[in-house]
């Protein structure tokens, strides 16, 4: 049955949950039909679960590219001989292990051999080397792998890591208290897996293992599994090993319990005394690690796609929407044998969402300021292509109004609330709550699992930490149909049955209704800003704000 455009649903949603809007207008006409059909093209087989640097990548920039054009969009990326392309060349690095890794651990003389993807999950080494040959490295246990000296925190204690692999815990020492020094339950960056692989390299180990736990991690083995035995990417530095040990994995939470175990230690203890600032690393006595495997590395390039329309009065202020396009192409299989990860709700959503509203603003009166509508590459590597494009923008950042992003959109029925990554305060954030009340009394729910970092997570955060007012959009969980029940369930199976597995796939019975709805409020929100001299910016307390304000003359 062919579902109707959402010009009018929106209109009868907004009616239905607060009767004070009845007779504004319901916003452009966003199509759940063609949200639908996206999805399910990017989502197919046929596009190879869109993983950087391959045929699927191809596929998905041609795809998205026509998509753009028969949207009304132009090309708003790389210049070539004076003329904007329609993608943003972004080089990396690709590292990837060749063959079956060898690895074991032994104990007290006793040596164990580890399969890849059961006990641990070692990524291809991406500080450069294109060889691991390591032969029993003493393990130290560091705690949460964190030097913060304005917490007055370092778990180090100038332990010389040098040959040596750290073990560490994920997230904040304050995640199981939920107060402390770290801002209590909500992630700090010093949570991220990312960070703490940036430490180990700069207190000189060797390695670095992180130790797997579901709740601190919001999500299960499966999910470490898929994302770090397969291809790994980052962007080209000058200096890899600065920010990469050679060793990169994690450990299974019970593994890491018994390795503890057979060398004298209580892992469960250690724990609790990391959780303060007196806790000093501790060597695992008698155990070692071992580790062998090639990588093949090489610089590849990939692309970003950008569409832009123009603005009508003041074209070089730019106001930004994101998503990106990538997954994680093909990996392990699963139980029944798919190797493909096709990415339907993660980001094929999101990049069809771009898609939709860039369609809204052509069909539209020219805006006074232009808008970019940003497809990005290697999110799933690192937030790779949007860190590319922060760094090396195609519109100045001092002139960049703002980002809005949007990452694994629920494409069911509508919900009566709405979320955001994080819940940083600034302008933009104040700006669609408000609209979100006003136009369809959407009511908004601070990010519900702050502990699990979302905010370091999406595609906006490049921008924000470069002091771009940035948020990344998520959807509610007060369903119109069923209620916050309903919600949790659908998210609950989504996370530990679909989220980067070969489950996330197009579903018949999605009717993006939600999405549709949703969309309408972003569409609001950048029109806004596109058609407005203002500039939001961050709260005065926030971490993000001094990095806007020196950029400040750019905006006169």
């Amino acid at each position: 049955m062919k579902l109707p455009a959402v010009s009018l649903l929106a209109l009868s949603l907004a009616v239905a949950l607060n009767p004070a809007v009845a007779g504004k207008p319901a916003g452009p006409e966003i199509d759940p039909n063609r949200l639908s059909q996206d999805v399910k093209v990017l989502s197919s087989d046929e596009f190879e679960g869109r993983g950087p640097a391959t045929a699927g990548e191809t596929k998905t920039v041609d795809y998205v590219v026509a998509q753009m054009k028969a949207a009304g969009l132009q090309p708003g990326g790389d210049l070539k001989d004076g003329k904007r392309e329609w993608t943003q060349a972004v080089p990396l690095a690709r590292s990837e292990i060749q063959g079956t890794p060898a690895l074991s651990i032994n104990v007290k003389g006793k040596s164990q051999a580890l399969t890849q993807g059961e006990q641990i999950a070692v990524r291809a080494a991406q500080d450069g080397s294109k060889k691991v040959d390591i032969r029993n490295a003493p393990l130290v246990f560091a705690g949460y792998g964190v030097n913060a000296p304005e917490r007055g925190w370092d778990d180090f204690k100038g332990v010389d890591l040098k040959g040596k692999i750290a073990v560490v815990l994920i997230n904040d020492p304050d995640f199981d208290g939920g107060e402390g020094d770290f801002g209590g339950k909500a992630m700090t960056y010093y949570g991220r897996w990312t960070y703490k692989y940036e430490e180990a390299a700069r207190q000189g180990a060797l390695g670095l293992l992180i130790v797997h736990e579901t709740d601190p991690a919001s999500y299960g083995w499966a999910t470490v599994k898929n994302s770090n035995t397969n291809t790994m990417f980052d962007v080209v530095r000058d200096q890899p090993a600065s920010v990469h040990p050679m060793l990169e994995g994690w450990i299974q939470r019970d593994f890491a319990a018994d390795l503890f175990k057979q060398a004298g230690l209580d892992f469960d203890a250690l724990k609790a005394k990391a959780k303060t600032k007196a806790f000093k690393p501790v060597e695992l006595k008698g155990a070692t690690l071992s580790a062998k495997y090639d990588v093949n590395r090489e610089i590849i390039t990939s692309h970003n796609i950008v569409g832009r329309i123009e603005g009508a009065k003041r074209p070089d202020e730019t106001v930004v929407y994101s998503a990106h396009w990538d997954h994680l192409g093909v990996g392990q299989p699963d139980a029944t044998g798919d190797r493909i990860y096709n990415g339907a709700v993660d980001n094929a959503t999101g990049t069809a969402a771009l898609i939709e509203i860039g369609r809204a603003f052509a069909k539209g009166p020219k805006p006074d300021r232009s808008v970019v509508f940003l497809a990005v590459t290697a999110e799933e590597k690192g937030l790779l292509g949007s860190e590319y494009y922060a760094s090396k923008p195609l519109y100045p950042l001092g002139k960049t109004v703002a980002v809005i992003n949007m990452d694994a959109l629920d494409p069911h029925g509508p919900a009566r609330n709405f979320t955001t990554s994080g819940s940083a305060k600034q302008d933009l954030l104040n700006e669609l709550v408000d609209k979100a009340k006003k136009l369809a009394n959407l009511d908004y729910v601070t990010d519900p699992k702050p502990e699990a970092g979302h905010f370091f997570r999406s595609d906006h955060f490049p921008f924000a930490k470069r002091g771009v007012p940035a948020i990344s959009f998520g959807s509610g969980n007060d369903l119109v149909d069923g209620g916050l029940e309903a919600g949790k369930k659908m998210e609950d199976a989504y996370v530990a049955d679909r989220y980067h597995q070969p489950a996330d796939q197009w579903e018949a019975d999605w009717t993006f209704l939600g999405m549709a709805r949703d969309l309408t409020l972003l569409y609001s929100l950048g029109r806004d800003l596109a058609d407005s001299d203002r500039w939001p910016n961050w709260d005065a307390s926030s971490e993000f704000r001094a990095a806007r304000d020196k950029t400040a003359a750019d905006r006169k």
